[in-house]
């Protein structure tokens, strides 16, 4: 849904049961892909406004070889381009249906369709047919050159003129085009959503024009379509142009993903819709996040039974590009629990099509994605600028563990009442999820067939030569694992082979610590010793066990010194061990490691150990843990600015920085205004990476601009003087007062069309404080030069909403400062 400067979520008021498989070999897909047929997936990996050159490397090197079913793509469409700044949500107001956009050109859009189909991955187009620009722009410039006059609603390339919208008083009952009354179906399908020109979609003419585009793309090879502001199309008008489409090249009818957010009656809500196809799935991931962020013990049932839409019509996600915005969902922001929660969505299965989202780093909720000076998207830098979710090894590897589970009903539950869960699909499949801040260490029922699996959340596995890059677990015959899980971490099985025989992991030649680090080391020796090869066990006592530790040395056997090729080691308390084949009679230098859920390494404090292998066939090395980890204390030092009831924060890469989460942000102290202040005990010789944030009193979070700060800690402490890194945009303080009489259980609340005031939803409205009755105050941070409307409503005690009358009011923040906004009840 486009919007200028926030996104409208209209609201009102606002596992899965299969037959059990049998074991089958962790092939991910064919290794000759064709464009014959696709390769039978159903993840959606959203590439959210990556250009159309970078969409198809990314089929080619990721999403065919990882299993995934289909890429989502931006609108393709002509769009309207501002001058300056170019937000993001200039794509979803349309001025013509050619398909030179700021993803590209309409060749390289065919070419990527092409390609990705040639790794039998779908394409899904996002498209706009609710509207086209908005009427409150000014602006007559666009992307792929189209001619257009919002003024006369005249758009030359399509063509559409004035009679191809809806209008006021024949279709909208308000003067200004605009919705007053989001419980009215007429209001919210014929007018103006957000002053963007609403399409007269009950006529013949616009609905042609509108199959003719789909149908365009599915003459391209494209194979389903999200529509982007499904709710306030009628059901009849769409379900006669989706009548008007072909089907795909691959023979099917084309896959339909709606846009609906929840709430509302009768025909607006979502239930409603499903007849022309799936609705994205807002109650999921609004759910997962209040789960992920209290106990994820609770999904245990999670379903229908929470109020769910239908499995078959709900489309599972964790975030989209309106919601990590909004923060009703998690982002990548979380770090660490988004990853979880979006393996536990790829491993519970309830939903259609899940959904994993990649999109672009921001600040500021308009930013624009990485582009040149025009406004096109440049190639997408998963190391610069992008978060590339479905690239990580956890997400993307159990992509190819959801296929393998497909038919399999969830079994096996295992939880701690808090955030350790753990569950099977049938025999199919197995995953341990920790969402808590420390190691676990448990012996689980699997469902898993007796043999050695590899732990894809932490390593790849090659079918062609049955090796495993990570750690790998062993499943006794009655189907139990003793499994070490780190914190926010998990570890995810499925059928590899039915050997009892180990594969060894790949060493790397990389010597960064980025490799993910195992949370249920168990390698065994093989059963038959390569010649002048010895089988040496090493056993570390009274070593830590906050993180899984690992054995790293001097020969290529102990990873060259290597920790992201260090061998993984098995948990009994603070006792460590593993077997590795090492060449007989040789001295060897090594220590041992933590890696937490991030990378981060933590080397033995003090010399090397020493030792010669054995001479035979098996030798054992014991040894004590060098003392305790070191740890320093490191002071963050921040010079930085805030207005009354912001206070600044720290967060990092560490655990003890909140592993990038920013509910566990390091609080810093004011007392020596403007410079806020921290001392953090961090583990000494440690590189890590942080950044300032400021937290408003409405829950808002300001990430500081930038690139992340980096700093490794010593042997001793030290101070981090650092000025907040200043956005190209401070938020202003605006606070509402409200004049109104209440009674006893009534409360007074304000709500609007922007994230700062909740989308319209009165269950996410900002409660006013009464202190100064009749007089209802509070005050919350919006985004400097920002047009947004609102209104106020009572709640009384036994939940009923009264709106205030007349239309919506609206207000334009200023460029910086504070505003006080004087109301009373209408």
């Amino acid at each position: 849904m486009p919007r200028q400067s926030r996104r409208l979520r209209t609201l009102f008021a606002s596992s899965v049961l299969l037959a059990a498989g049998t074991l089958t070999p962790l092939a991910l897909t064919s290794g000759t892909a064709h464009a014959s047929a696709p390769d039978g997936g159903d993840v959606i990996a959203n590439l959210f406004m990556w250009n159309w050159p970078s969409v198809a490397a990314e089929c080619t090197s990721t999403l065919g070889p990882k299993g995934y079913g289909a890429v989502q793509v931006a609108p393709p469409q002509d769009s309207i381009r501002l001058s300056g700044s170019h937000p993001w949500w200039e794509i979803y107001q349309p001025v013509g249906y050619d398909l030179d956009s700021r993803m590209g050109t309409e060749a390289q859009f065919q070419a990527m369709v092409t390609t990705c189909h040639n790794a039998g991955v779908k394409v899904y187009a996002d498209v706009v047919l609710n509207h086209m620009s908005g009427t409150d722009q000014t602006s007559t410039d666009s992307y792929g050159g189209d001619s257009f006059n919002v003024s006369s609603r005249s758009y030359a390339e399509v063509p559409y003129t004035s009679a191809d919208f809806h209008s006021y008083p024949a279709n909208c009952p308000n003067s200004g085009l605009t919705i007053n009354d989001w419980n009215s179906q007429t209001q919210v399908q014929e007018c103006d959503l957000e002053n963007l020109a609403d399409l007269y979609t009950e006529t013949d003419d616009v609905r042609g024009k509108e199959a003719g585009y789909l149908n365009k793309l599915i003459g391209y090879g494209v194979d389903g379509f999200r529509v982007d502001s499904a709710k306030h199309i009628n059901q009849a008008d769409m379900a006669n142009i989706e009548s008007r489409l072909n089907n795909t090249l691959w023979g099917q009818r084309p896959y339909v993903l709606q846009e609906v957010y929840p709430g509302g009656s009768g025909n607006l809500a979502p239930a409603a819709f499903e007849s022309n196809g799936s609705v994205i799935g807002f109650d999921y991931a609004d759910n997962l996040k209040s789960q992920f962020t209290g106990s994820i013990a609770n999904l245990k049932t999670f379903g229908q039974s929470w109020g769910l839409e239908p499995s078959a019509a709900d489309g599972a996600m964790v975030t989209n590009h309106d919601t990590e915005r909004n923060g009703s969902t998690l982002s990548y922001k979380n770090g660490a629990t988004f990853t979880l929660a979006n393996e536990f969505m790829l491993a519970w299965g309830y939903g259609v099509q899940p959904s994993v989202y990649s999109g672009f780093t921001w600040n500021s909720t308009d930013d624009s994605p990485p582009a040149d000076a025009n406004g096109y998207v440049t190639n997408t830098d998963c190391a610069n600028g992008w978060s590339c979710t479905d690239r990580i090894r956890g997400v993307a590897n159990m992509v190819g563990w959801h296929n393998a589970a497909q038919g399999a009903a969830v079994a096996d539950w295992y939880d701690d009442g808090s955030n350790l869960i753990a569950f099977s699909r049938g025999s199919k499949a197995w995953i341990a999820i920790n969402n808590e801040s420390a190691t676990q260490t448990r012996t689980f029922q699997t469902g898993l067939a007796a043999g050695t699996y590899c732990d894809v959340i932490h390593g790849d596995y090659t079918a062609a030569t049955g090796s495993c890059s990570g750690p790998t677990v062993t499943v006794d015959a009655s189907g139990d694992a003793t499994v070490s899980v780190a914190a926010k971490d998990a570890v995810a099985l499925y059928a590899t082979t039915s050997s009892t025989t180990s594969p060894s992991p790949t060493p790397t030649a990389t010597s960064t610590s980025t490799a993910g680090p195992t949370a249920s080391p168990t390698p065994t020796a093989t059963s038959t010793q390569p010649s002048g090869t010895v089988a040496e066990t090493f056993t570390v006592n009274g070593a830590p066990t906050s993180a899984p530790v690992y054995l790293v040395g001097s020969i290529s056997g102990l990873g060259s010194w290597a920790p992201a090729s260090a061998l993984p080691m098995t948990q009994s308390g603070s006792t460590w061990t593993t077997t590795v084949n090492l060449p007989t009679s040789t001295a060897i230098q090594y220590k041992y490691v933590e890696k937490d859920s991030s990378g981060n390494v933590t080397w033995e404090p003090g010399p090397n150990h020493t030792a010669t292998t054995g001479s035979g066939a098996g030798a054992s090395l014991t040894d004590g843990y060098n003392g305790t980890a070191a740890t320093v204390t490191e002071t963050f030092d921040a010079n930085a600015t805030t207005w009354y009831g912001q206070n600044v924060y720290v967060v990092g890469s560490l655990p003890a920085l909140g592993s990038w989460n920013t509910a566990a942000a390091v609080p810093l102290s004011s007392a020596s205004y403007p410079v806020w202040s921290a001392t953090v005990s961090l583990p000494a010789d440690t590189a890590f990476q942080y950044k300032y944030v400021k937290k408003d009193p409405d829950g808002t979070v300001e990430w500081e601009t930038g690139a992340n700060r980096a700093a490794t800690t010593g042997t001793a402490g030290a101070t981090l003087s650092d000025s907040w890194n200043t956005p190209a945009t401070s938020p202003v303080g605006v606070t509402f007062d409200e004049t109104k009489s209440t009674v006893t259980g009534q409360n007074v609340y304000v709500v609007g069309s922007i994230g700062a005031l909740g989308f319209w939803d009165p269950t996410k409205a900002f409660p006013l404080s009464s202190a100064n009755y009749p007089v209802w105050a509070t005050t919350l941070s919006i985004a400097p030069n920002t047009y947004f409307e609102y209104k106020y409503i009572v709640i009384d005690s036994s939940g009923n909403i009264t709106w205030e009358s007349g239309a919506n009011r609206s207000h334009t923040t200023g460029s910086s400062g504070a505003v006080t906004l004087d109301d009373s009840w209408k």
